[in-house]
């Protein structure tokens, strides 16, 4: 594989499992059609997922899964679930999209990558999620799954267009949600320390 192929099929499938961190089934659904009319080609041993059977599968899926972050308690119920899941769907997107590897390296790259990515995004919106729903009592999450959603068609449809331009931008995502988190354990270690100097306690 030649260099720029190698970089835009990486960027195609980082582009894609990034938007797998929103919504699951979105990224997932414009692969199988991409691979369905030949737009792009699928690594070997993932030409099931541009099967007709597998179109329909994931239209149903995503469907189902777009409505149900509309429904009270369900949404942070499909939060619990799409962790996980967005981590499997990662890795399938980006190591689908490298088709000249050998497998072993191809999963090594869908896994930490595609895999990675997909689950630091998930944290960020789920993280989200939570607040939303402390703070505003679960009203505020409609507004949040709608932003969710159109992230999700909006990035799956422009990493198949100009993937190395949603890849850099997937890419400033995983590094701003990491240094949200890592504040946020800082704010939770601060918190701790001065709760227990209040008691008038040391932590082991």
């Amino acid at each position: 594989m030649e260099h720029l192929d190698f970089l835009l099929a990486g960027a195609l499938g980082l582009a894609l499992a990034a938007c797998s961190g929103f919504r699951v089934f979105v990224p997932l659904l414009a692969a199988s059609l991409a691979y369905r009319t030949g737009y792009i080609t699928p690594a070997p041993g993932f030409s099931w997922l541009g099967t007709w059977p597998a179109v329909a599968a994931l239209g149903t899926a995503t469907v189902a899964e777009i409505l149900g972050y509309y429904i009270p308690v369900i949404d942070n119920v499909l939060d619990t679930i799409t962790g996980p899941a967005s981590f499997i769907a990662g890795t399938i997107l980006m190591t689908s999209a490298l088709p000249d590897m050998p497998p072993m390296l191809r999963w090594g790259l869908g896994i930490l990558v595609g895999g990675g990515t997909a689950g630091i995004i998930q944290t960020g919106t789920s993280l989200l999620r939570a607040g939303s729903t402390a703070t505003t009592a679960g009203l505020g999450n409609p507004v949040l799954a709608t932003l969710e959603n159109l992230l999700a068609i909006v990035g799956s449809v422009l990493g198949l267009l100009v993937p190395v331009l949603v890849a850099a931008l997937a890419i400033g995502t995983v590094l701003w949600v990491l240094s949200r988190l890592r504040r946020w354990r800082q704010r939770r270690a601060a918190r701790r320390q001065a709760h227990l100097a209040s008691l008038g306690t040391t932590p082991g």
